[in-house]
């Protein structure tokens, strides 16, 4: 039994449109090559597709269960043409980049974007892992470039300098804490925290530092960015641990900033790299890029 590409892009056309016609002009068919096309699909599979109404078509419940499987099937060719794109335009691999929390929300989206228009053929595959997790890929040379919170030193790996930042804590404006410019974390672990979601980063590293003071967080809210942790203590919601670079100027009068006065709140982002490793140039000159960035 064979199918054809376009007749699936055809099924997917009508069913969106719920009209013969309509469906055809989107994939660029005659109307009745497209009704031929879909009475062959019918018969091959042995089962109606369509009710064939005054108005239009729909799909009978066969066809629901064929278009489902026709949307995975073009949008697992669409990811294998998008795949091999960078290999067709002579780029020979991909570049595989895990970045810690802290980098991924604030210093990194910037100098990536500005490193990819600067070098159009090359293709970041950037994932969000904890600076652990990140340093023992690159130790075991599962990725060749990581960026991480700064560590003690490792044999297996080289670091180079990339961005030096600071956690802050930020409160509503109308808090008991606005009064404070410095404070330790834990005198203020006793209240209402917004944090992002579990398996960032920076949840883990901020449910540790709890942990090691001997206090349960209070976590009133779970967020996907630093945006949205910015957004919802604006909003009176708690307050939250984040990278300073995190604060948009916008909204900070909207936040009351507070410093903390922990030596681990100083925090070096560096670029982690193995050790004598033979460096592709694509990611030589990322490194490159983002030391002198």
């Amino acid at each position: 039994m064979k199918f054809d590409i376009t007749d699936l892009k055809l099924l997917i056309a009508i069913a969106e449109y719920g009209n013969l016609t309509k469906g055809a002009q989107a994939a660029c068919l005659a109307p009745s090559s497209a009704s031929h096309r879909i009475k062959l699909l019918e018969d091959n599979l042995g089962t109606t597709l369509f009710i064939r109404k005054p108005r239009g078509v729909s799909l009978t419940k066969p066809g629901e269960i064929v278009l489902g499987h026709a949307k995975k099937v073009i949008a697992t060719l669409e990811q294998m043409l998008s795949d091999i794109t960078p290999y067709t335009q002579g780029i020979s691999s991909q570049l595989k980049l895990w970045a810690n929390t802290n980098a991924t929300h604030t210093h990194l989206p910037h100098d990536l974007s500005a490193f990819l228009e600067k070098f159009p053929f090359i293709n970041i595959a950037l994932e969000e892992h904890s600076s652990e997790e990140i340093l023992k890929a690159v130790a075991n040379e599962q990725i060749e470039i990581g960026i991480i919170a700064e560590q003690e030193h490792h044999a297996d790996v080289i670091l180079y300098p990339y961005k030096t930042d600071r956690l802050v804590i930020v409160t509503p404006q109308e808090h008991p804490l606005n009064t404070l410019k410095k404070t330790s974390l834990k005198k203020v672990l006793q209240y209402p925290f917004v944090i992002l979601n579990e398996g960032s980063a920076i949840h883990t590293f901020t449910m540790n530092k709890a942990s090691l003071l001997g206090c349960h967080l209070n976590i009133r809210a779970q967020v996907k960015s630093f945006d949205g942790v910015i957004r919802m203590v604006s909003a009176g919601v708690g307050i939250a641990l984040v990278p300073v670079n995190a604060v948009d100027q916008n909204t900070n009068q909207l936040l009351h900033v507070i410093e903390i006065n922990d030596d681990w709140a100083k925090r070096n982002l560096m670029i982690c790299v193995k050790n004598n490793a033979n460096m592709s140039k694509t990611s030589q000159a990322l490194i490159n890029y983002l030391v002198q960035s």
